[in-house]
């Protein structure tokens, strides 16, 4: 898909595009073109895919480690090698960037060759059986077996790499994997399925499904699924948590990441990091920076030299390699943006830099002063909005940090491993970064929060162990 409106995607099963009755069409956000028709995936093709998948299962779950390895590696170097044409679609679809698509297409093969590392590490340490009085002369061995069919939900706004994420471990367990991409960014799903197919792995390993709600409730339905793995909102995910009766649920349902400056911190290096973790992406980030607490004494001045620097940030055409801030992923949520900000200004915050919307484009905004109780401050915002706010004491930091329902990721800029150490100890959230911003992520790490972020954790080692099941096999003596 290049921009031209007679693109059509279709759903992905059995290893091929299946034809479907009903079209959408799909605009990308920033000049309003139609970039594609997306055929929407119903009852009867959900039923479809899932049905590939549980022919298909057998053979994954058979398949040695090797050779899923192998086969991750052979698809992360055709990703490798298509990374530039997934990037533009990624932009064409979504109005992100085209400098942050081509560095997250860059990031999946390294997602899918750590999901191939994660199926040769994952092993089962069986304890010894007479650790209590009969386990005498018993042999025990445990070992982890795949689920069997994973249901995965993905959002918009890394749409490929948080597929990959996903699909790479679910793969790399021995399972099959059907992917229910987000509306707004349908393609990435559909060309990683087409890699991961063309690398080897068999027909039905991997579906994709576009579609809206009903089509995700359609999946999660399906008694052939055995496990979810959902990113996205808040409601969604209790709604999907709702919906899933036993079968586990990984959540990963974003954040409201505090970002806290020390005054021991360099504040060159906390402004330079606090503007590109509260600005890239245009903000749409689960672990974006949205708040950033700073002492008292240094408050006015980082805030201007943010200002500034928010205020340079160049606006425009996503295609361009040259722009830093595109479009929203829809005018909507925009105006959603727009009107938080002008609530929070009749409150008595202060605007120093943007608050303006043109289209589906909100500049770059700073603000000081928001009232603790807006939704601009206790929600995730999900927009280039950065609030600061001035605190005395380390303990008011992190309070203030620790004052929403989101526990995703955390920030401290320190030159003291004592207050590095104290707030790894004491911000509550799946992670604390150190001298980078909250928006700084490593793959291979484990990432999720916990409260209103979610439950579970992602990063390819971690998401492969969620997605076994533990069996134990127990031998008594005298078995020949």
């Amino acid at each position: 898909m290049t921009g031209n409106d007679s693109a059509r995607l279709l759903p992905f099963i059995g290893g091929r595009p299946v034809e479907v009755a009903e079209f959408t069409d799909l605009v990308e956000p920033y000049a309003g073109r139609v970039v594609a028709r997306v055929g929407r995936a119903d009852a009867g093709t959900v039923a479809a895919a899932v049905s590939a998948a549980a022919s298909a299962r057998q053979e994954m779950a058979a398949m040695p480690v090797h050779q899923r390895a192998r086969l991750l590696r052979a698809a992360a170097d055709l990703v490798q090698a298509r990374a530039a044409d997934l990037a533009r679609e990624i932009t064409a679809e979504t109005g992100k960037v085209i400098s942050h698509t081509k560095r997250e297409a860059s990031r999946v093969p390294w997602t899918l060759r750590a999901s191939a590392s994660a199926a040769e590490a994952l092993a089962a340490t069986s304890p010894p059986a007479d650790l209590i009085p009969g386990g005498e002369g018993v042999t025990t061995v445990l070992a982890r077996r795949p689920v069997g069919t994973v249901a995965a939900i993905t959002p918009f706004n890394a749409p490929l790499n948080l597929v990959a994420h996903k699909v790479g471990p679910a793969l790399a367990a021995g399972n099959c994997v059907i992917v229910k991409p987000a509306p707004q960014a349908p393609a990435p799903a559909l060309r990683l399925a087409e890699i991961l197919t063309e690398a080897g792995f068999p027909a039905g390993a991997i579906g994709v499904l576009p579609g809206g709600a009903d089509t995700g409730a359609a999946l999660l339905a399906s008694p052939l699924v055995d496990l979810i793995s959902f990113t996205g909102g808040v409601a969604a995910g209790r709604a999907i948590r709702a919906a899933a009766g036993t079968r586990p649920v990984l959540l990963e349902l974003g954040g409201n990441s505090a970002n806290l400056v020390c005054p021991d911190a360099d504040l060159e290096l906390a402004v330079r990091e606090c503007v590109g973790g509260g600005f890239s992406n245009n903000g749409q980030s689960c672990n974006s920076v949205q708040r950033i607490l700073v002492h008292r004494d240094q408050h006015d001045a980082f805030a201007a030299a943010l200002a500034e620097r928010a205020a340079a940030l160049p606006l425009g055409d996503p295609m361009d390699d040259a722009t830093s801030i595109g479009p929203l992923i829809n005018e909507a949520s925009a105006r959603r943006v727009e009107a938080a900000v002008a609530e929070a200004r009749a409150k008595g915050a202060i605007v120093h830099t943007g608050g303006t919307r043109n289209g589906a484009v909100i500049a770059p905004t700073v603000l000081t002063h928001v009232d603790h109780g807006l939704s601009l401050y206790c929600d995730e915002v999900f927009a280039p909005v950065v609030i600061i706010e001035a605190y005395g004491t380390l303990d008011e930091a992190i309070d203030a940090a620790n004052s929403t329902p989101f526990a995703l990721q955390a920030a401290v800029f320190t030159s003291s491993l004592d207050n590095a150490a104290r707030c790894f100890r004491e911000l509550r959230a799946g992670s604390v970064v150190v001298n980078r911003s909250s928006n700084f992520r490593l793959d291979q790490l484990p990432y999720g929060g916990i409260g209103e972020s979610g439950t579970g954790r992602e990063g390819p080692l971690y998401a492969v162990e969620a997605m076994t099941y533990l069996k134990s096999l127990v031998i008594a003596p005298g078995t020949r």
